[in-house]
């Protein structure tokens, strides 16, 4: 008699489940067009990356100078809203022109920005690697050559970065320009395939 009345439950369950995936897979098949549009915006960017690697470093920049003016606006309104409730409206304010001035140097000295993000870049490189070959040293497990390798590897990308970073900021570009055309040829295998659900449903 217990075994009847707890049955039912795990089945509605697993109804339950199988309804919430049809619908998403139906939301997804009746939007193919939507999925096929951001795969071939990741391989028109990945193609710039490849071929024109400054644009695509300035449309990076601008994208984070776009992003940092933005959240200033937003950090410079809810200081107001804050002054207006008499609460502690300061570091909003402060947070808001920060980001402001930040969105500034990216816009006016777009390939400044990238050279200071590409040597902050090396030295986190080399400081996480210094870190990590420190460790590497404490530990007695296995692995511990692979680790000292890593730590190495970090090391020696930082330090490549410092060097030449504008030419590794190219090669950093071709990497993303790589991926994001191999993402992009995945979405669009997958939105043509939910185009055929589409026509089924």
């Amino acid at each position: 008699m217990t075994e009847n009345m707890s049955d039912p439950m795990p089945e509605f369950s697993k109804l339950d489940r199988s309804i919430r995936m049809r619908g998403i897979s139906s939301l997804l098949a009746s939007n193919w067009w939507a999925v096929a549009l951001r795969g071939l915006c990741a391989i028109i960017f990945g193609l710039i990356a490849l071929f024109i690697a400054p644009a695509a470093i300035l449309s990076v920049v601008y994208l984070a100078g776009a992003y940092m003016l933005v959240g200033g606006i937003f950090g410079l309104i809810s200081a107001w809203r804050a002054a207006q409730a008499d609460q502690r409206w300061g570091w909003l304010t402060f947070e808001g022109i920060i980001n402001i001035l930040a969105a500034m140097v990216a816009f006016f000295w777009p390939f400044a920005t990238a050279l200071a993000f590409i040597f902050m870049l090396a030295a986190w490189s080399i400081v996480s690697g210094i870190f990590m070959l420190a460790a590497a040293f404490q530990y007695q497990g296995d692995g511990k050559g692979w680790l000292i390798l890593s730590a190495l590897v970090s090391v020696i990308f930082g330090i490549i970065l410092f060097v030449s970073p504008m030419v590794s900021a190219v090669v950093l570009t071709w990497w993303v320009g790589i991926y994001a055309v191999i993402f992009g040829i995945g979405i669009i295998i997958l939105a043509f395939k939910l185009r055929k659900l589409n026509t089924q449903l």
